[in-house]
């Protein structure tokens, strides 16, 4: 069998993958990306579209400015529009106690480049007069908006095509071994590819693998509850959240340049990973109608044209999963972003380049090693054993 050979060997296409592609070759690295089945069909593709930084934890911050300087500059980039529109963000509560949550956040050092202003009461209502009677207070971020995520993975994808990568779409993988260190891969239609360095972003299915090395992460996958309604004359750039401790109140929209409003949050459903598909709970669909009228009334008499979900993966922190193995020199990770990984997109994907390329990274990445999971002492190369994976998982 000819092996097909490059210098980094990417599982899972989503835009994770897909950016992580772009920014390799950007650094001179030869790529190859295998995706089981369409670059951006999942987490990656059917998501809200927040392009936020605030109400993140502060850990991430450094890494969402990272993200952020990139989406600033995409079409320049990778020479195609996702529709980002830095149009500002809210985030509401209903409950007045939370806003002293709201001052907090916005004070803290590590939020002093979002130029945060947190509104309340009849100043909060004269500026955003749209808002229910029940809103109290918000937190508006001005360099904040949305983007369409059906664009995002495959214009990276195609991006990192123009660049040099080989991409390939429809392949699954049966087998991994790393065999002197050469991560090996054989695919399902019969094909061998090898690597110096692998990453794995294969998102809801990224533990599949990483447990193969030794190091599970015990993930939870969630289908994410969205709805769109019918068009309306354009009238509402910012993008608006609930800040809630209850769980039935998480509710956001934004409304696109074409009218329509997208609607996101409430219970989140099961999906199943052996047929691969997640569907829409009815519950969340009527929760979100009823949180809509509290949010935005005069929303009300507007109708629902079309409802989805996808497939996500959470983490026990509502962490992700970035950087180096700790057990297998050469094994990157880049998964498990807990439903808000859409705005990381661009900077996770420089960061793996610049950590697979140099041996680290000046973005503070830390607090998502793997290891937090399992802790073990990183093995060299030579200490660490031929690992085999001979299910098929992705």
């Amino acid at each position: 069998m000819t092996a097909q050979k490059s210098d980094v060997l990417i599982v899972g296409g989503g835009f994770m993958g897909s950016a992580s592609a772009f920014f390799l070759c950007q650094r001179g690295h030869s790529v190859t990306l295998l995706e089981r089945d369409q670059i951006g069909q999942y987490a990656s593709g059917v998501n809200f579209g927040n392009v936020r930084r605030q109400g993140r934890h502060l850990a991430q911050l450094d890494l969402a400015n990272r993200s952020w300087a990139l989406w600033k500059r995409l079409p320049q980039l990778i020479d195609e529009d996702l529709e980002f529109l830095p149009s500002g963000h809210m985030r509401v509560c209903y409950d007045e106690a939370l806003i002293d949550d709201l001052h907090a956040y916005a004070a803290a050092p590590e939020a002093r480049e979002l130029d945060l202003e947190v509104i309340a009461g009849k100043a909060l209502h004269e500026r955003f007069p749209f808002l229910g009677p029940e809103v109290k207070g918000g937190s508006y971020a001005p360099h904040d908006g949305h983007a369409n995520p059906r664009l995002a993975a495959p214009a990276f994808a195609r991006a990192a095509v123009r660049a040099g990568a080989r991409v390939e779409e429809g392949v699954e993988v049966l087998d991994v071994q790393k065999v002197a260190g050469e991560f090996q891969v054989t695919t399902a239609d019969g094909r061998l590819f090898t690597a110096a360095n692998l990453l794995i972003t294969a998102g809801a299915w990224g533990s599949k693998l990483s447990e193969q090395f030794g190091e599970a992460v015990p993930l939870e996958t969630h289908g994410p509850q969205m709805a769109v309604t019918e068009p309306v004359p354009y009238s509402l750039p910012t993008v608006i959240g609930v800040y809630t401790k209850v769980p039935e109140e998480v509710i956001y929209f934004r409304q696109i340049e074409r009218g329509n409003i997208v609607i996101g949050g409430g219970y989140r459903s099961r999906p199943n990973m052996l047929t691969r598909r997640a569907h829409v709970e009815p519950r969340s669909t009527l929760n979100q109608i009823q949180q809509m009228r509290r949010l935005l009334p005069a929303a009300v008499n507007l109708n629902i044209i079309r409802v989805w979900s996808g497939i996500e993966s959470y983490t026990p922190d509502s962490l992700p999963v970035i950087g180096a193995s700790g057990k297998v020199d050469g094994l990157f990770y880049a998964f498990g972003f807990c439903g808000h990984g859409f705005q990381l997109g661009p900077g996770v994907g420089d960061v793996m380049a610049e950590l697979i390329s140099t041996g680290q990274t000046s973005t503070h990445i830390a607090p998502f090693d793997i290891r937090r999971f399992s802790p073990a002492p990183i093995l060299s190369s030579a200490e660490s054993p031929s690992l085999q994976l001979t299910s098929k998982v992705l």
